[in-house]
């Protein structure tokens, strides 16, 4: 009698990361300061990546 079959279980894949923010859903923006010149600063603040929408998946086109 054959041996029976080992189940194999189906992993669904996982979704390619983001190329902008690396899958973490921000990216780190400059600080400018100056209404006229806009002088930039050594500091920096996180923002909502706009290729993901903060999702961290790679958009399907």
């Amino acid at each position: 009698m054959p041996a029976a079959k080992k189940s194999t279980a189906r992993r669904t894949p996982r979704p390619k990361k983001c190329p902008d923010c690396n899958g973490t859903g921000e990216i780190a923006e400059t600080v400018r300061v100056g209404a006229r010149k806009g002088r930039v600063t050594d500091d920096r603040q996180t923002g909502l990546c706009l290729t993901c929408w903060g999702s961290g998946e790679a958009p399907t086109d």
